[in-house]
């Protein structure tokens, strides 16, 4: 995609609609294992939930990282500097393969005893734990498939994003149905099945993106085939831009993690009802964050670019889009609450129990659509410390508020589910306010 004129609602589209589908990836895994789950009982419903959880915060800190690298590139690609894409890659994807394996190291050993500590219900944690056995292998593939993700989101090349989406959706379906109920001559493995799925369609998913890259990506024209020798500089400046990054999103699930942790304490109700209310919030949230790593990489290209004076301008072109986007979801989810829940689960009890947090993830779901487009931008200037600092402060409200509406006040799950609004304007305000006067032109890459 060019840049070279002004940026309009079709260059944002163009860019976002591939990222949605990326970010499908493992929103499609957490909605098909609710789906199918749901229909085996409540517990087993809310056991993935906190065991998916878990597991995401550990691939934050390969999201984080891949995230630094997508803002680099695109400021390597807006400054037309293409032999330098070759090398940050390669840099990029040896710290990748050493993370992927202390990762997976961690997982292996940390589990039993974390997940022992936080969850109060016996039942939860025997389910959970039987997910992990399976689940925590696909955080190898998990790494590298958001480091090739956000490198050709860092190209503004999207939409091989959106094929590997597809494989990889396609792929754990089916093994969900397989695995989950034993068809077709399949052991029935339960929970432990649609963790199997999962991490078969991880793998799927980079067996396609390196087959791609191999096959279609003009390798020589980034200097890929090139083995490039190790520049300690530039392993220092992908740290100082993306360990930020790495800090905030670790930070920014371990806190939604414990939010998770205080409503399991409520119950085994309240946790199956924020099992099917987490599910429709990544759902919701798709294009929201995929037009937040738009505005990052325009942002970061502009600036590459020397246009820094239309990065106000797009920021709220993009804010319009991601409005008008989410409106019709958040319609249906509100005048049609059982029919959209029921897609989940048949269980009466919890329906009739989720409805109202639905209502209320609706109105977290509107705060956040501004929110996280300045506050992607920040990142996408090169100011990943003042992110993370932004984040940081968020954060200590959103704490607080956990901890009042869940342990003081002990509210029902519905109202519980509010902090997320908390979340949205407090996020929106701080991002905005820095964007519109804090002197972020002066970072260079």
């Amino acid at each position: 995609m060019s840049l070279n004129t002004r940026v309009t609602r079709g260059d944002i589209w163009n860019i976002a609609y591939p990222i949605m589908f990326g970010n499908l990836a493992q929103t499609l895994i957490a909605l098909t294992d609710t789906m199918f789950l749901g229909r085996v009982s409540g517990v087993v419903l809310g056991a993935s939930m906190m065991a998916g959880i878990y597991y995401f915060i550990w691939g934050t800190l390969a999201w984080g990282f891949a995230i630094g690298l997508q803002i680099l590139i695109a400021r390597r690609l807006g400054e037309g500097r293409l032999d330098r894409i070759g090398v940050v890659f390669q840099h990029g994807l040896g710290v990748v393969a050493i993370l992927a394996v202390t990762l997976l190291v961690l997982l292996h050993f940390a589990t039993e005893p974390v997940l022992t500590a936080v969850i109060q219900s016996p039942n939860v944690l025997v389910e959970a734990l039987k997910y992990m056995d399976y689940r925590y292998f696909g955080i190898f593939f998990v790494c590298f498939n958001y480091l090739f993700r956000y490198f050709y989101i860092g190209l503004s090349s999207t939409k091989i994003i959106v094929y590997s989406t597809v494989i990889m959706a396609v792929v754990n379906i089916i093994l969900n149905y397989l695995l989950i109920f034993g068809k077709f001559g399949f052991p029935e493995m339960g929970i432990g099945g649609a963790a199997l799925a999962s991490v078969i369609a991880e793998v799927s998913a980079l067996v396609f993106f390196v087959g791609y890259t191999l096959v279609k990506l003009p390798l020589k024209d980034y200097s890929m085939t090139t083995r490039h020798k190790l520049e300690p500089w530039l392993v220092k400046a992908i740290f100082k831009l993306a360990t930020p990054t790495m800090v905030q999103k670790l930070l920014a699930f371990g806190t939604w993690f414990i939010f998770f942790i205080f409503v399991e304490h409520m119950g085994e109700l309240p946790i199956a009802v924020s099992g099917l209310i987490r599910s429709m919030y990544m759902l919701l949230g798709v294009p929201i964050f995929a037009f937040g790593a738009t505005a990052s990489t325009i942002v970061s290209r502009l600036i590459g670019e020397g246009r820094k004076d239309e990065v106000m301008p797009t920021l709220i072109r993009i804010s319009g889009i991601s409005i008008l986007s989410v409106i019709p979801m958040l319609l249906i989810c509100i005048f049609f609450p059982t029919e959209v829940l029921s897609i989940y689960m048949d269980d009466p009890v919890i329906l009739a129990a989720s409805v109202d947090a639905l209502y209320v993830l609706c109105g977290a779901i509107a705060s956040m659509t501004v929110a996280f487009i300045y506050f992607e931008a920040i990142s996408g200037t090169g100011n990943t410390m003042h992110g993370l600092i932004v984040e940081m402060g968020v954060l200590v409200f959103y704490t607080i508020a956990i901890w009042v509406l869940t342990k003081v006040l002990m509210v029902d799950v519905s109202i519980a589910w509010s902090c997320e609004i908390v979340y949205g304007i407090l996020m929106s305000l701080f991002s905005v306010l820095y964007m519109k006067y804090y002197p972020w032109q002066k970072k260079i890459l």
